[in-house]
Formats: C-alpha cells, structure tokens, sequence
C-alpha cells in the first residue's frame, strides 16, 4: 500500500506564495503520474496539474503562469508551487499517484489551503 502525506497548506493573503509537498511512502515513484487536485466548499474536485514521469506538465487554465509543478525521484516527493494567490485558489488540496500500468490511484488525504483577500 502506498501512502501520500501532503504538507505545506496554511493561511496566506491574496498575492502570496505557498508551496505544498506530497512524500510517497514507498514504491517505484518515478514511474507514476503526480498530480495535484483541489476541492473547494460545495464544488466537484478538480484537476489543478499533472506531471508525468518524463516531466511533462500539464495545467488547468486557472493556475497556468501561477503555479509550478515539480518532482524529485530521489526524495519520492512532489512539488506545488503556488505564487499570486487569489481567494478562488481557497481549497482542499490533494495529491495523488497514478500507477502506469494499472492506472490506479493513491491518494493523499488533503491539505488546507486558504487565501484571504
């Protein structure tokens, strides 16, 4: 069984910066697809990016330019960089690992992240 921890989340003003963390506990992880989602009060989860294990990224238009994606296979950790925080970015971030071959997911169990304005 694989478990994520995300870290990070926390309470930051509108145009500040925060960076979550996602460490793998076990397993090949640098032949999985990472990827962050959010889901905010009363609203579906939603893929926020992706980064696959060649380092293709892939963003939803409303953090493209704003956050970064990024990975270290030695650490068996992902990266979110989230700079120019806005309120609508206010959600419950979760990580997770897509197993190439199985295309299965793990999930991690979400972290707060929140912009006042």
């Amino acid at each position: 069984q694989v478990q994520l921890v995300e870290s990070g989340g926390g309470l930051v003003q509108a145009g500040g910066s925060l960076r979550l963390s996602c460490a793998a506990s076990r397993g090949t992880f640098g032949i999985w697809t990472m990827a962050w989602h959010r889901q905010a009060p009363g609203k579906q989860r939603e893929l926020v990016t992706s980064i696959t294990a060649s380092g293709s990224t892939a963003y939803s238009d409303s953090v493209k330019g704003r956050f970064t994606i990024t990975r270290d296979n030695t650490k068996n950790t992902v990266y979110l960089q989230m700079n120019s925080l806005k309120p609508e970015d206010t959600a419950v971030y979760y990580c997770s690992a897509r197993h190439p071959v199985t295309r299965y997911d793990y999930w991690g169990q979400g972290t707060q992240v929140t912009v006042a304005s």
